[in-house]
């Protein structure tokens, strides 16, 4: 596996463990906000500078482009998870749940996209 591949499939890993536990455990708000701010951290990281490596000119500008939308829903997603902090009726938290989990599940696709 490549280098590439390798940090993608790790970065896969952390997104199903989060969207796992938020979609059927009680999680504490702030630990959701917690866990996300590292996922952006490894993003930007470890995701961010493979853009040039291990990748031939064809695949590279696919590439760049998977980023870019990853790094746009990172970013969404840090947002979905401040509106479910400022949640303060059950069933606005559960929405706000759902739609984290909608986002996980879009930055999934996005890493098996690239991981094929």
């Amino acid at each position: 596996m490549s280098l590439t591949r390798d940090k993608y499939h790790a970065l896969k890993v952390l997104l199903k463990q989060l969207h796992s536990d938020v979609m059927t455990t009680k999680v504490d708000t702030s630990e959701i906000a917690q866990r996300v701010k590292s996922l952006q951290q490894f993003f930007q990281q470890q995701i961010v500078p493979l853009v040039n490596l291990d990748t031939n000119s064809n695949d590279e500008g696919q590439l760049q482009s998977n980023q870019t939308e990853m790094s746009k829903q990172l970013r969404l997603l840090e947002i979905d998870v401040m509106f479910f902090q400022g949640a303060r009726q059950a069933s606005t938290a559960k929405s706000r749940l759902d739609a984290i989990g909608d986002r996980l599940t879009t930055l999934i696709k996005y890493c098996n996209a690239i991981l094929q």
